[in-house]
């Protein structure tokens, strides 16, 4: 990743990164295709290992349109999430500010066939969204649906504490 500018906002707590994929509920996906670039809001299931500092994203969408064709050609994107959001007020308008916590990063993004590894996929996105539901998964459902994952490559996160 490209170095840091505000050295003293890195997040290099995998515990805390942790507790960001926990509150965000949307991620932001960057890609490219012939029009240019793009980004799409996204909701998101996830698989994240503290030790080893390995992500994984998976986003469902529908299987034709502009996204579903840029993810075919280009597979490589990026992506962003933040929360915890909180205006910092100040004395004048420069010393304004925002408060947030974000995770940033690139990488690889696989549309998955089998339905098994689609179920997995759509079942964290649903623990991240509303864990307390009971979804089954119809068939027909699973044809209809395109779900990818996206093998992070290199992420980083970042933050801004409220004053």
């Amino acid at each position: 990743m490209y170095p840091m500018r505000l050295h003293k906002r890195e997040i290099h707590d995998m515990k805390e990164m942790q507790e960001i994929l926990k509150e965000c509920k949307v991620v932001r996906i960057g890609s490219c295709d012939g029009h240019g670039m793009f980004i799409v809001p996204m909701n998101f299931g996830y698989v994240f290992s503290k030790e080893e500092r390995k992500l994984k994203l998976y986003v469902h969408s529908a299987c034709e349109g502009r996204k579903a064709e840029a993810f075919k050609k280009n597979m490589q994107v990026a992506f962003e999430m933040d929360c915890t959001h909180a205006l910092i007020q100040g004395d004048y308008t420069c010393s304004y500010s925002y408060a947030y916590r974000s995770i940033m990063g690139n990488g690889t993004i696989h549309k998955i066939e089998e339905n098994k590894e689609k179920i997995y996929g759509l079942k964290l996105l649903m623990e991240n969204l509303a864990p307390e539901a009971e979804i089954q998964f119809k068939e027909e459902m699973l044809q209809r649906v395109a779900v990818y994952r996206i093998d992070v490559t290199e992420f980083t996160g970042k933050k801004r504490e409220p004053k």
